[in-house]
């Protein structure tokens, strides 16, 4: 009788590997950093993430490795408990999608959507929505953003509005505009920083649509979301706008 020999590669690109491997480069000094500075502690936003101690290039640098992981083996390393698995997990996401053709890409938009409650601080939103989310609704019907600004959820209305990044770069700024206007009240710091940081990019790539957004809400807008639009305009126009009387 044929013995069968399990194919190496298909036991390495599992959920399991993947944790292991994350685990063989923890950091527990570093760890601490990161659990203070993404907030994780009582009451913050990121409050129970939790922390292996990985930098960026480190992931990405597993990301690499693992970029063949099935779609059902992502879902389960969103699950893990440590912010880096899901980052590794989100990481991989992206680069399938952007090689993928359109029925995979919706199978993973619709992964990340129904797991977004694991796409749950800041680094993991930034570095997957855009990708996932705008890239795959850029000649789609983008209503899914208006719902998900309207959230309850700090990370489901920074996820639409981190998606928008997508169109930005498409220089299709019109529903930044929308999302931006509709989360001017938005309580949360994070999603002053999120607004701001894509207007500068509108206004990166046309001043004159930025510059009339601000002459209709610069009195409306928080502080943080204001001083991160203006970031790249003229001395005249950020003295005026941090006024009111642009």
């Amino acid at each position: 009788m044929t013995s069968v020999t399990p194919s190496i590669e298909r036991i390495s690109l599992s959920a399991s590997a993947a944790q292991t491997a994350l685990l063989a480069l923890r950091d527990p000094e570093k760890a601490r950093f990161f659990n203070r500075f993404f907030k994780a502690g009582p009451g913050q936003y990121g409050e129970g993430d939790r922390f292996l101690g990985l930098t960026v290039p480190a992931v990405r640098t597993l990301a690499k490795q693992f970029a063949a992981l099935p779609l059902g083996e992502c879902r389960k390393l969103l699950q893990s408990p440590y912010n880096e698995s899901r980052l590794l997990a989100l990481l991989i996401l992206v680069t399938q999608t952007k090689m993928a053709h359109v029925s995979t890409r919706r199978k993973i938009y619709d992964l990340y959507l129904a797991n977004r409650s694991r796409v749950n601080n800041w680094n993991l939103v930034d570095s997957s929505a855009p990708s996932i989310v705008g890239n795959y609704l850029i000649d789609k019907d983008r209503s899914v953003l208006r719902e998900l600004a309207k959230s309850t959820v700090l990370w489901d209305r920074r996820i639409a509005v981190l998606a928008t990044f997508a169109f930005i770069r498409n220089n299709d700024f019109g529903d930044t505009l929308a999302l931006c206007e509709l989360l001017l009240g938005d309580s949360e710091d994070l999603m002053h920083k999120a607004c701001g940081w894509m207007l500068r990019e509108v206004g990166k790539r046309d001043a004159g649509v930025l510059e009339d957004f601000l002459r209709r809400h610069q009195q409306q807008m928080p502080r943080t979301m204001l001083r991160y639009a203006l970031e790249r305009c003229t001395p005249e126009v950020r003295g005026a706008a941090m006024s009111g009387t642009f």
